[in-house]
């Protein structure tokens, strides 16, 4: 996969999206928890697995721990031809279904107070209710 097929398919997620940081990494996210960065300038790929492929993963040339994410089980995919196409779709795809396991539940607005009525007291001026 070539950088734009991967930024696409990471978008295609409910709620997932991207945001330029550190310079030149694209940050992928879902409820402000990240599940991937692809690197611009020099092309990378980050993802979090699961610590079993994650074990198996860093066995693989060009395949190491993420720096500074590494111990979170992250790994970094130094050249983007070192996984197949399917692979690095099924493990972005659960990268993703791992953040949103860990992200803060969508916000739900509560529906609308209707407005108390004066007469009954909500005022600062009111008196007691009437009877």
């Amino acid at each position: 996969m070539n950088v734009d097929e991967i930024r696409s398919y990471c978008l295609s997620f409910p709620e997932a999206t991207e945001k330029l940081q550190w310079g030149d990494a694209l940050c992928f996210k879902v409820r402000a928890k990240m599940f991937a960065v692809l690197g611009l300038d020099q092309v990378r790929l980050t993802f979090k697995c699961a610590p079993d492929t994650f074990a198996e993963l860093i066995e693989r040339e060009d395949i190491r721990p993420s720096p500074y994410v590494g111990r979170y089980k992250w790994v970094l995919v130094e050249r983007l031809d070192a996984l197949r196409n399917r692979e690095v779709k099924d493990l972005i795809r659960q990268s993703y279904e791992m953040a949103v396991a860990n992200a803060p539940k969508a916000k739900v607005r509560a529906p609308k107070r209707k407005k108390t009525d004066a007469r009954r007291g909500s005022g600062a001026n009111a008196g007691p209710p009437k009877r």
